[in-house]
Order: C-alpha cells, then sequence, then structure tokens
C-alpha cells in the first residue's frame, strides 16, 4: 500500500468513528429551485430507504438540490449525522458506506492542514475532494456510493466503489437529475413513470443476471462499479471510468517471484483486509458456509480480534444430501464462533420470494435470494448489524469449474466443436470465438424465441442483449484465458449479481452490513499479479488460496470438494400447487402482459409439473423461475403504478 496510507497496526480496534450503511437520495432541478411539493417527493423517496438506515433520517434542501439520508448507524450517535459539509459549507455530501482507511486518510489530510468537524470516516471525502479534486477515488479502500454538491461549480459529484458493493441508481427527466441507492427511491419521484427495459430481462436469460449500466427499468441506469459521474450546471452528465481489473503482467515477469513469495504477499494483504474491516465499536458476525473462503476469513478473525462470543451465521437444510451443517460446526468451533444455523425450509422459498424481488428489484434465475434474505434476518434477530462475508474469492482466484474445464479444453479433453454461428456470436460478445461462458449463445437464443411473445419477437434484433456490447475487447484480448474468465466473471457474475441483488439487497433488507475481504481494493489488485497456474494448479482450484488455508483451516474443510448449493426451484414451487404462483402464470394473466409466449409457458407449466422432474442447475437454464419472478416485478413495480 502507498504511503502516505499505510496501515499503522495498532489502530485496529475501538477506534471511535462513525460509520454508516444507509441510504442516500435526492435530486438536482435545472432552471428552477425546490419548491415545497419537491419537499415532500423526497420525503417519499426517504422513506423507501427506511430499511437501509431505520436508525434515523434526515432531509436538506438549497436553491435547486435536494438531499436525503436514512441512517443505519453502527456505532458513534453524536454528529455524525449526514448531510455532512466541509469547513466553509461550501461542500456537501451524502454517503452510503465504509472508508476502512479512513484513519490513515485522516492523519495525511490534517498533516495537510484540513480539519475535521466530525468523528465520521467518511468525512475525509470532502477533505480529499478540496485536496485533489475528483482524483484521490483510489486513495480509497472502502465500500462506498456517494453524491458531493460542489456549491461553487453548481456540480454534482457522484461515484460508486472500485467493487460495486453499494449500489447507486439514476436518471435524468424533465430536466432534473435523480438518484438513490434503490430504484424504488427514483420511482417515488413524479417525474419517473416505470416501464420495463426488455434488454435487461433478455440480460437476465442469458447470463448471470443483470450488467451495470443496464436496470430493468428503462431509462433508469445503474452506476458502474469504478465509475463517477459529473452532473454540470447545465444538467450535463459525463461519465468517468477511475478503476477496472489491471491487466495482468507477463507470466515471464510474475514468475520471477518465487510460490512462497506469491504466499507471504498474499498473506499480507488477506490479513491487513480482514483487519480493516474488522475496524468497528460494535460485533461483527461471520457468515460461515462451511467453505474454504468463509473458513479463512473466520480463522484469520480469530486470530486478529479481541471480541469475545463472536457469532457464526449458517443455512442449513433437511436434506442430508446438500447440508453442509458438520462443517459448519467444525469451523465454528475452530475459530471459537457461536453458531448460529437457520434451517431453511423449502415453503421458506415460497413465503420469502416476493420480498427478495421487491429488494432485488429484478427478476432472477435461481432461488438462493430467499436463502440469503433468511440468513440476514438471523443476524438482525441477534442485535448484530455488520456480517464479514466471502464473495469474490470465486472470481479472483479461479474457485469455479469454468476454470477447470477451460483447461480441458486446453488440453483437449473435450470437445472443442463449435459452429460457425456460434462462433461468430462468441466473437461479438467476447472478441473471441473460442471462448465458452455458461451456455450456447445459440441455444439461448432458441429458448427465448420460443418463450418471447410475438411483440417481443418483432423487434429481437433490438432487444437482443447480445447486440449491446458487454465486455471491452481491447480489455480483455491480452488475457491468457484464466484471467480472461476471471475478468468476464467479475464484470457478469460478481457486481450485478452476487454482490447486489444477492448481496447488499438482501443483507440491506435486514439493516445488515455485509463486509467482503476478498474485495479489498490492495488485494483484488494482487490476485491480478498472481500466475495463472498458483491459481489453478493441475485441476486444483484457488491453489494458493489452498496454501494460505494450509496455516490455520481444519483439514476437514480443507480436503472437502467444492460445494455447490443450489436452492429448490420453480419445479418445486409447480409440484407444490401453490396459488399466488399459479395466478403469476395463469394463460390470461401471460397473454395480457405481452412478454411471453401464454402457450409456451402452458406447456413448460406441464413439464415442470411433472412428479420428479427437475432442472440440472446451473448447467440449465430455470426458464419459469425467471417468468414467475418476473410477473412478482411486474406486479409490485409496473401494474400497481
Amino acid at each position: 500500500m502507498d504511503t502516505p496510507f499505510r496501515l499503522n497496526s495498532n489502530l485496529f480496534f475501538n477506534q471511535s468513528q462513525q460509520s454508516y450503511m444507509c441510504g442516500i437520495c435526492g435530486f438536482v432541478k435545472y432552471g428552477e429551485r425546490v419548491s415545497e411539493g419537491d419537499k415532500i417527493t423526497l420525503s417519499k423517496m426517504n422513506d423507501k430507504l427506511i430499511h437501509r438506515g431505520p436508525d434515523a433520517k434526515n432531509t436538506l434542501f438549497f436553491d435547486n438540490v435536494a438531499l436525503g439520508f436514512t441512517r443505519l448507524s453502527i456505532i458513534g450517535l453524536e454528529n455524525g449525522m449526514q448531510p455532512i459539509y466541509n469547513e466553509d459549507e461550501n461542500l456537501v455530501l451524502i454517503c452510503n458506506g465504509e472508508i476502512f482507511n479512513y484513519i490513515e486518510l485522516k492523519k495525511y489530510l490534517k498533516s495537510r492542514g484540513h480539519s475535521f468537524k466530525t468523528e465520521s470516516d467518511v468525512e475525509v471525502i470532502l477533505h480529499l475532494y478540496e485536496e485533489k479534486g475528483t482524483a484521490f477515488l483510489n486513495d480509497l479502500n472502502g465500500q462506498f456510493a456517494f453524491a458531493l454538491f460542489d456549491k461553487r461549480k453548481k456540480m454534482l459529484f457522484c461515484a460508486r466503489d472500485q467493487m460495486g458493493i453499494l449500489p447507486f441508481f439514476y436518471t435524468f427527466v424533465n430536466n432534473t437529475f435523480i438518484f438513490g441507492s434503490e430504484v424504488k427511491a427514483i420511482l417515488e419521484h413524479p417525474s419517473v413513470s416505470p416501464s420495463v427495459d426488455v434488454t435487461g430481462l433478455d440480460q437476465i436469460f442469458t447470463f448471470p443476471g443483470l450488467i451495470s449500466p443496464r436496470t430493468m427499468f428503462k431509462n433508469i441506469h445503474s452506476l458502474e462499479n469504478g465509475h463517477f459521474l459529473l452532473v454540470g450546471n447545465d444538467g450535463k452528465i459525463t461519465d468517468h471510468e477511475y478503476w477496472d481489473l489491471p491487466q495482468n503482467p507477463p507470466e515471464s515477469a510474475a514468475n520471477e517471484k518465487s510460490e512462497q513469495e506469491y504466499l507471504e504477499e498474499l498473506e499480507y494483504h488477506f490479513e491487513n483486509s480482514v483487519k480493516l474491516r474488522l475496524r468497528s465499536d460494535v460485533p461483527t458476525g461471520l457468515y460461515l458456509s462451511g467453505g474454504l473462503d468463509s473458513s479463512l476469513i473466520a480463522m484469520k478473525v480469530d486470530q486478529l480480534s479481541e471480541q469475545n462470543n463472536k457469532k457464526g451465521f449458517s443455512i442449513d437444510f433437511p436434506d442430508s444430501q446438500i447440508s453442509e451443517s458438520v462443517y459448519q460446526k467444525i469451523i465454528a468451533k475452530s475459530s471459537h464462533s457461536d453458531l448460529y444455523q437457520k434451517t431453511f425450509l423449502s415453503n421458506d422459498i415460497s413465503e420469502r420470494l416476493p420480498r427478495a424481488i421487491y429488494h432485488s428489484e429484478c427478476p432472477i434465475k435461481e432461488t438462493y435470494n430467499t436463502a440469503s434474505l433468511h440468513l440476514s434476518q438471523a443476524v438482525r434477530d441477534k442485535q448484530l448489524k455488520v456480517i464479514l462475508s466471502g464473495e469474490g474469492a470465486d472470481e479472483f482466484f479461479a474457485g469455479y469449474v469454468g476454470y477447470r474445464f477451460d483447461k480441458m479444453r486446453a488440453m483437449g479433453l473435450t470437445n472443442n466443436t463449435v459452429s460457425p454461428e456460434e462462433f461468430d456470436l462468441r466473437n461479438k460478445v467476447w472478441g473471441d470465438g473460442n471462448f465458452y461462458y455458461e451456455n450456447s449463445f445459440l441455444e439461448a437464443e432458441r429458448l427465448k424465441k420460443e418463450i418471447y411473445a410475438d411483440g417481443l419477437l418483432s423487434s429481437f434484433d433490438e432487444i437482443n442483449c447480445l447486440n449491446h456490447q458487454i465486455i471491452d475487447h481491447e480489455k480483455i484480448k491480452a488475457r491468457d484465458v484464466l484471467n480472461k474468465r476471471s475478468y468476464i466473471d467479475y464484470k457478469l457474475r460478481m457486481v450485478d449479481h452476487l454482490i447486489s441483488d444477492h448481496g447488499d439487497r438482501m443483507a440491506m433488507a435486514n439493516s445488515v452490513e455485509v463486509r467482503y475481504p476478498f474485495l479489498d481494493k490492495n488485494l483484488v489488485e494482487f490476485s491480478t499479479r498472481v500466475p495463472s497456474d498458483l491459481k489453478l494448479r493441475d485441476f486444483t482450484e484457488k491453489y494458493l488460496l489452498r496454501r494460505l488455508a494450509e496455516k490455520s483451516v481444519p483439514k476437514e474443510i480443507l480436503n472437502r470438494e467444492k460445494f455447490g448449493f443450489v436452492a429448490p426451484g420453480s419445479p418445486y414451487l409447480l409440484q407444490k400447487n401453490i396459488e399466488y404462483i399459479n395466478d403469476i402464470l395463469s394463460y390470461d394473466r401471460i397473454k395480457k402482459q405481452g412478454f411471453f409466449n401464454a402457450d409456451h409457458i402452458e406447456k413448460l407449466k406441464k413439464q415442470y409439473s411433472t412428479p420428479g422432474f427437475s432442472i440440472n442447475a446451473p448447467f440449465e437454464t430455470d426458464l419459469l423461475i425467471i417468468v414467475i419472478t418476473f410477473g412478482i416485478f411486474l406486479e409490485q413495480f409496473i401494474e400497481k403504478r
């Protein structure tokens, strides 16, 4: 880590700070000042985010600017309410998030003559902006989304963290820039009339989920991770990228270090990351899946933390074939954590599905979000607000089976034959006709053309997400196949699915903040310098992480096969004959909505309802769960308005 921001190892625990995992919203009008009616509007927007910040809320109005804030107070209730001003009150900030390295940044800024009004970690953003303009963002190690208004320049500056852990949505309508931590806040503005972005729906059928900047709402955008916006005094919006996953060095350069040197550097960055994420005056809990990644975090927390009676949380299932209870108990005992297991029954899926869609604000292609919702409720029930989770290790250290398949293809162990049509589609999407990701694009198009209604098919080329660029080919063409997959997993799977609709949204639904040690900026940048052979050694995934885990993680966990749980999908729901599911899939309703072919849906319903029928996820797409959750989405966000 570059000076002057090197970590002080004596400054990790019991530091008084103001932490916020909250909700932000607001709007800037161009050509007129805010009115009394605007104050009512902002209050409604703020109320929609109360789950993100149930402890307090505030609004601010001046000139043509309206800012709203809901607060989840992690610690320190005094002098930390937002919005926050700089010394001369020419800058005003609302921020959702955590700046983990704020102690080092604050020390540096004080040496530069800046004075602080609060103990808030996010106040450093104001002073860094005074010091460097917009060029400071990569000095921040944290998870954040903020809006900063510069009164002198009459400019709004909005940014989202490097990994996209915190969301930021926006639109521009009727000469007004409107933004919020969640789309539901934006929809409260009277100028916004929601309609479906059908290309977003097509993305969900084709890829793991939505891909920023697209959302499920036409003309409402998701700020991409590692990007910032400038909205000028004329309302002109410019989008700037300030961070992306670095290009990997040539293997010759990467191999100048020994395996032991890489292992030591990994341990250094991982330990620093966990230390930073333990900066809190409230107890920090752990998600304990029983897998390698969460176990590594648990053992490191046990080594570093002075916290007694640590709490670990896990989901368990009655079915012994998918239960990981034995491994969860092993790691809980080894890390001296009290384990709270929530048994997840199959009927929990149907009961929680509508709420999961309300908070994710998009259809989903598997039901595991309901288990995540269940788990965060368990955390909140134990009066915890902060949890550590293991996402990110798979994307940056080759943890998925796709990395092994790539190696098998390269070794000629699988059939690599691809039709000219499929080759052309892959080349259009990836700039590499030989790269395979998730499924066949030709097969996906065939399935979509069967399931879409005639109205969508008439404009299929326009809505087809393969005709809208999602990956900059220049950024992946020089990467080897492992790092190419890592970049694509990071862009298509991690940011907007695992960390957003599956992570942040399901945790914040219950007012719980999730911190991700494997998504530390410095650790992620280090991962790009690790040779591919140290990520996938022969056919062993996450080889270097496993070497690190040898020091602390129990052998029972270290030696187990990777376990990918897949929650029961739409066949289970249909075979249970659940009334509201049947209503959503009714012929007349599907026909009236006009998105799907009602006759084809009837065929799928008959097939999926057959006793014993199942989907081989993740290798087969559960088509009807997308249709069901899209129906819930329409009901909650489109049809009621």
